[in-house]
């Protein structure tokens, strides 16, 4: 995808049953993030997105999205009470994150107020040989769309778990 161009609207069940629809979001700042029940990165930018959700100024939703064939919607629910996690959707068949072109957990697309993609990527600085983070690149995205300017890094590339689209 794009940067400056819009995000691709879906529609997807929540692990209640409820539909969210990106498009209901338009007038917040949105994270579309890829999600794992069992992959430890994600569980770490559940963490961040947690904090990053009390402290950040103005409206901000996190959507989680679980596209994980291997997963089982009992393993999805234990993961998201034992971790704490948001709004986790489930995306059975792999769809949105083809559209997306997701391939790890956790991915992140960060959209500004009015839909437009601004960055995608790692949530943060963690590689291989660096395992504590020193930049957290969703936060410095949103922190400056904000503050009504435009994230200084609007790439990166994501690392994580691979996405498992087939059983």
């Amino acid at each position: 995808m794009l940067i400056n161009s819009p995000l691709p609207d879906f529609s997807l069940p929540d692990c209640g049953g409820r539909t969210h629809r990106l498009a209901d979001y338009v007038g917040c700042l949105v994270v579309v993030n890829f999600w794992s029940a069992e992959c430890p990165w994600s569980e770490c930018a559940d963490v961040h997105f947690g904090q990053l959700l009390n402290k950040m100024p103005g409206p901000l939703v996190v959507l989680n999205i679980a596209s994980n064939l291997n997963e089982s919607l009992e393993m999805i629910n234990q993961a998201v009470q034992t971790h704490g996690t948001g709004i986790v959707l489930l995306d059975v068949d792999c769809k949105v994150a083809d559209t997306y072109a997701a391939q790890t957990t956790p991915h992140a697309f960060v959209g500004d107020k009015s839909g437009i993609l601004r960055y995608q990527g790692a949530v943060d600085d963690v590689t291989f040989r660096k395992r504590s983070p020193e930049r957290f690149y969703v936060e410095e995205a949103l922190l400056a769309l904000a503050q009504g300017g435009l994230p200084h890094v609007q790439q990166t590339t994501p690392y994580g778990c691979t996405i498992v689209r087939h059983t």
